[in-house]
C-alpha cells in the first residue's frame, strides 16, 4: 500500500546544516512518502526541476529558475505551481500533507490542493514573513489555514497558543548514538580527517558549533580568547548575515567552517568545554538550541547564556551565566570542576538526553497527522485563494 504523501516546503535548504527538518522528516518517510520541496535556485534557460532521491520515500525537490528574485515570492510562484503540477501528476495525485516552514510557501500548498496542513514553527519570524504586504501570505494566513501547529520550544509556544486550536510543544530532540563517544572510531577516516582540523590546538579546548549569524555574540568570544590566552576557542559553522570581517580574530580563536554532520561528534570528543555564547536580543528570544542536548549527549560540559528555553528546559544540566566576566567564570569553574562534581553533572545530563530523542519526536508527529488529517478529511475542503502572478515578473527580474 502506498503510504500517504507529505510534501514539505522549506526556505533553507536539506544540504545545508542538519538540523529539525532533516532528522523529523528523514523518519517520517517510509510511513509518509515525503517530498521535500527548496527555494528556487537562478538558473539562465528555461525552469526546471531537480530531483535528489535520498531513499525510496524521501525526495528532495530543486527549482530552477531564469528569475533572479529569491524564495518563494509572487515573481516565482506561478513557474512553481507550474513545475510542481507536472511533477506531482496534478490533479491525479492527491497531496495528504503540506508541511510548512515559511508562509511564504502558503500559496504552493494551496497549488497542490493539499488536505492537511501543517506549520512547523521553528523560530520567530521576520516581520516580512509574520505580516506580509501581499494578501494570504504573512503567518496569520498561515494559522488559519494550519491544521496542527507545532513548536520547537516552549517560548514559541506561549507565543502561539493562543493563535490556534491544536498548537503543541514540541521541543528539538537528539539522536544520542550519533554523539555518544563510544561509537566514535578512533581510526576511522572522519577521525583522521578530524585530527588534521584541531589534533594539533592546545587543550583546554573550548568549542562551539552551529550557524555564526546575528544570534552569536561575537564579542563574548573575543573577551573569552582575551581573558585567557591559554585557552584554545574552536569555532565551527557557516558564517550567515554577519560580515565575517566582525569577527573576533586572535592566535587562539580557530575558525573551521561549516563542517559535515558525521564529523561533528569527533570534533565535540575533542573539546574540554562547549559554548553557548548568544547575544541575548529579538533574534534569540525564541530559539531553542538543538545543541544544547548535541552536547550533552557527547558527555561535555555546556556554558549558555541565559536563552529563555535553555533556562526552562535545561538549567539542571547547564551551567547558565550572563555575558562577560560571570561567563568566564562559569567556564573557569566547570574547566576546574571536582571529579565527584562532574559525575553528578554527567547523570544530570544523561537523564536529560535520555527523555529527548528524535525517534520518539517523529512517532508522535505522526500520530498527531493522523489524527489531523482524519479530522481535516471529515471537514468540507477548504477552497484556496486564486493566486494571480504579478504582471511586473519578467524572467531575469
Amino acid at each position: 500500500m502506498q503510504p500517504p504523501l507529505l510534501i514539505a516546503f522549506s526556505h533553507a535548504r536539506w544540504g545545508f546544516v542538519y538540523q529539525r527538518p532533516q532528522h523529523l522528516l528523514s523518519r517520517l518517510a517510509g510511513r509518509w512518502q515525503v517530498i521535500f520541496v527548496e527555494e528556487p535556485v537562478h538558473d539562465p534557460g528555461e525552469p526546471w526541476l531537480e530531483e535528489r532521491w535520498l531513499d525510496k520515500h524521501l525526495t528532495v525537490l530543486v527549482p530552477h529558475t531564469p528569475l533572479k528574485r529569491p524564495g518563494f515570492n509572487d515573481d516565482q510562484l506561478a513557474l512553481l505551481q507550474t513545475l510542481l503540477a507536472r511533477h506531482l501528476r496534478l490533479p491525479a495525485r492527491r497531496v495528504d500533507v503540506a508541511w510548512l516552514y515559511t508562509p511564504m510557501a502558503l500559496p504552493l500548498a494551496h497549488s497542490v490542493r493539499t488536505t492537511c496542513v501543517v506549520y512547523d514553527c521553528i523560530d520567530e519570524l521576520s516581520a516580512v514573513q509574520r505580516a506580509s504586504d501581499q494578501p494570504g501570505r504573512g503567518e496569520s494566513a498561515l494559522l488559519e489555514r494550519a491544521d496542527l501547529v507545532l513548536t520547537a520550544g516552549p517560548s514559541l509556544y506561549e507565543a502561539r497558543r493562543d493563535q490556534h486550536s491544536n498548537v503543541v510543544c514540541l521541543p528539538s530532540a537528539v539522536d544520542a548514538s550519533h554523539y555518544a563517544p563510544e561509537r566514535l572510531q578512533a581510526s576511522g577516516s572522519i577521525a583522521r580527517q578530524v585530527q588534521q582540523l584541531q589534533g594539533n590546538l592546545p587543550r583546554p579546548r573550548l568549542g562551539f558549533f552551529g550557524v555564526i549569524d546575528e544570534r552569536f555574540d561575537a564579542q563574548l568570544v573575543a573577551q573569552l580568547a582575551d581573558a585567557h590566552s591559554e585557552w584554545t576557542l574552536v569555532m565551527v559553522g557557516p558564517v550567515l548575515r554577519i560580515d565575517p570581517a566582525s569577527l573576533p580574530h586572535r592566535p587562539n580563536v580557530h575558525w573551521l567552517g561549516m563542517q559535515p554532520y558525521a564529523r561533528l561528534p569527533y570534533l565535540l570528543a575533542g573539546w574540554d568545554l562547549c559554548l553557548m555564547p548568544f547575544a541575548l536580543n529579538e533574534s534569540t528570544r525564541y530559539i531553542s538550541p538543538a545543541k544544547t542536548l548535541e552536547y550533552m549527549a557527547g558527555g561535555k560540559p555546556v556554558v549558555c547564556t541565559p536563552v529563555r528555553d535553555v533556562v526552562w528546559m535545561y538549567s539542571d544540566a547547564v551551567a547558565v551565566a550572563p555575558g562577560g566576566q560571570p561567563f568566564i567564570e562559569a567556564c573557569e569553574a566547570l574547566l576546574a570542576e571536582p571529579p565527584a562534581a562532574r559525575a553528578q553533572r554527567e547523570l544530570q545530563m544523561l537523564a536529560v538526553v535520555s527523555a529527548s530523542s528524535w525517534d520518539r519526536s517523529a512517532q508522535a508527529v505522526h500520530e498527531l497527522m493522523l489524527q489531523a488529517l482524519a479530522r481535516a478529511r471529515e471537514q468540507p475542503q477548504h477552497t484556496p485563494p486564486a493566486f494571480e502572478a504579478p504582471r511586473r515578473a519578467a524572467a531575469g527580474g
